[in-house]
């Protein structure tokens, strides 16, 4: 089921659709490979957020990011946002379908936070399982990303990049590899990101993120309302060479700019792209 470096769909380089810029898209059409969606501002039965969806979706190829799955929880899935998920799917015809790899709440209560999981071999069945499940519902693999952190657990017992192949390979899923949460939980946690990208296993590998975030000396918070820093650029240089062309997308959601702005970065992960494809002809 896995798609292999060769046959995995590479969209380019694409950003965040953000209501701050439906008019800028339709009037000026960017340059921009694709862009992708917030699954849950679109789950509704009509009004504008459809009506321009319907007419970017027209120009633009789009994939779906969720954000409520909450595949870590021990609640039963929500099989209503399932169904409301696939339904979204069906008149987007999205490129791919993504979520966290966290939880979100418990026993009901929507905590409205990405939460990590502890690392334990537990926690990579219980995963894993609910992960399978999603997919046999929604006909297609998922993708899952990995989150940014802040603390740890003590039942923990493997690294988070182990944690995440174990996840991948034992649910035959996709990974949507947020290069910024790498380089923040690197810092917070204090480990080297290189052994991270080393870590992950090339062919699950189908997404990028690049974002900013808010750094605080001892400790950075993964804020997407700055724009991508130097550190998290030469990161990704890495994950390029380690991963090889991937469909790359910058997310802002907060401290919005003009739509120029956010290209200009694209063209700058462009840039980055073309170097290291460079390097290795």
């Amino acid at each position: 089921m896995t798609a292999s470096i060769a046959t995995r769909p590479n969209l380019g380089f694409g950003l965040g659709l953000r209501i701050d810029h439906y008019e800028t898209i339709l009037n000026s059409t960017p340059a921009v490979d694709w862009f992708e969606i917030i699954s849950e501002n679109y789950l509704v039965p009509g009004g504008k957020p459809l009506h321009y969806l319907d007419r970017i979706r027209e120009r633009y190829p789009l994939v779906m990011h969720g954000v409520s799955l909450s595949i870590g929880s021990t609640d039963p899935l929500n099989r209503d946002y399932l169904k409301q998920l696939k339904e979204l799917a069906r008149r987007v015809e999205p490129a791919w379908i993504s979520d966290h790899l966290c939880w979100t709440g418990v026993h009901g209560t929507n905590l409205h936070d990405l939460l990590p999981l502890p690392y334990t071999e537990e926690t990579i069945d219980h995963v894993a399982a609910r992960i399978r499940k999603v997919q046999d519902f929604l006909g297609r693999q998922l993708l899952i990303e990995n989150v940014s952190s802040y603390v740890s657990y003590a039942q923990s017992q493997l690294s988070e990049w182990d944690f995440l192949r174990a996840v991948c390979e034992r649910a035959d899923c996709l990974l949507l590899f947020d290069v910024n949460n790498v380089y923040v939980s690197s810092v917070n946690h204090g480990f080297d990101p290189l052994d991270y990208l080393n870590g992950i296993p090339v062919e699950r590998v189908q997404q990028f993120h690049l974002a900013g975030h808010e750094d605080h000396s001892r400790y950075i918070i993964d804020t997407h309302d700055h724009p991508v820093p130097d550190p998290v650029w030469k990161l990704y240089a890495q994950a390029l060479r380690r991963f090889g062309p991937v469909a790359t997308m910058i997310e802002r959601d907060d401290n919005i700019p003009p739509l120029d702005e956010l290209t200009a970065e694209l063209d700058h992960a462009r840039c980055i792209a073309a170097q290291v494809a460079q390097e290795a002809a």
